[in-house]
């Protein structure tokens, strides 16, 4: 008999599951690890328009990477994802850091791929490594990939990311095509000042490219603690510059806990995956229906992106805890899920670890 689903205290049935796989990446994007002169003259210039004082000098941006010892082994991660499954988790996402970083990450697939109830395994992936993996990673059984991508200039790119790869990153949304894999959905975090001047380039590529491009609002996850909501173009900003240049038509929900809300482009063909999607957390937040839940790469259990607590599975799985018991312990602390986040509000902390330790 089936047990009964993972229900959070305030009536959410968790299905979704984020699996980091390392906290290391290859980029050093602003709004993740910003650590280029590049983006330390943006903040800096971006702090001096609006007034502000800048960060003190010596502010720490980069973490010290775990050692391997230290994350999760692909035999743990399985018995996690099995556990989860087991208890109601449908979608599981390989995230990172660069997930592509991690050693033989086929081998998880192909292993995670096996586990029945498994509706939907996806990663998300910076791009830039896929060509050496896509074939091995659509073998062993990913069935959908997302890439980010900030920037079609290359010179704008280098800024966001802090490296050369903008053409490495559109060459894998090829690769990604040829290989079926469907949808293939592209990420750009927008931030004001930095890359907000190509929300119309970016819609259009997304509709001569037949894909779906969700566009995120900057959110404070930052290891360098720079976030600012000057920072932030909000989502009815982002739409309405589109809805100045596109005829968009809004598109129904496929799931009532997705986070994007999405329009279609009429004059596309029907079958035509040509979409744009609007994440919008900071000012419009949509943590009534959230369904997720994250394990971060050091086995840690995150019940919010910005949760401030931390639950401690990996200490559980090395001292040879049992599965029933590691049962309740996952239900008791999804039973403590946070109603909300809450940027915006008076005494909100951002959370220690930034968007590249956490997961994304």
């Amino acid at each position: 008999m089936a047990p009964p689903p993972l229900v959070d205290s305030h009536g959410r049935h968790l299905r979704d599951l984020r699996v980091s796989v390392t906290d290391r990446c290859n980029f050093r994007c602003v709004y993740c690890l910003p650590e280029t002169e590049e983006a330390a003259s943006f903040y800096r210039s971006r702090f001096r328009d609006l007034g502000r004082p800048s960060p003190p000098p010596g502010t720490p941006i980069l973490r010290e990477w775990k050692p391997r010892a230290e994350l999760l082994s692909f035999e743990e991660i399985e018995r996690v994802v099995r556990l989860f499954v087991r208890l109601g988790i449908r979608k599981i996402r390989l995230t990172g850091g660069e997930p592509l970083l991690r050693t033989d990450l086929p081998t998880l697939v192909q292993r995670l791929a096996m586990i029945p109830g498994i509706e939907d395994l996806a990663m998300t992936t910076n791009g830039f490594l896929f060509h050496r993996h896509a074939r091995a990673l659509r073998e062993a059984g990913l069935q959908r990939v997302s890439f980010s991508l900030d920037s079609l200039d290359p010179a704008n790119f280098r800024r966001m990311t802090g490296r050369d790869g903008c053409s490495e990153v559109l060459d894998a949304i090829r690769i990604a095509r040829d290989l079926q894999f469907h949808p293939i959905k592209v990420n750009a975090v927008v931030i004001r000042g930095l890359n907000d001047h190509e929300i119309i380039d970016l819609a259009d590529f997304a509709r001569r490219e037949n894909l779906s491009l969700r566009f995120i609002e900057f959110m404070p996850l930052d290891s360098g603690h720079t976030w600012l909501r000057d920072h932030v173009v909000p989502g009815h900003e982002i739409l309405s510059r589109i809805r100045e240049r596109f005829d968009i038509a809004p598109a129904a929900p496929a799931d009532p806990a997705e986070t994007a809300r999405r329009w279609r482009f009429p004059d596309t063909p029907p079958e035509s995956a040509a979409e744009i999607g609007i994440i919008a957390p900071v000012t419009e937040p949509f943590c009534g229906h959230c369904n997720r839940i994250r394990l971060t790469a050091d086995g840690q259990v995150r019940t919010c992106l910005f949760s401030l607590i931390e639950h401690n599975l990996k200490g559980l799985l090395r001292s040879d805890t049992d599965d029933a018991t590691l049962e309740d312990w996952i239900r008791s602390i999804v039973r403590g899920k946070e109603d909300r986040h809450h940027i915006g509000e008076p005494g909100f902390e951002q959370p220690e670890r930034s968007m590249s330790c956490i997961g994304g």
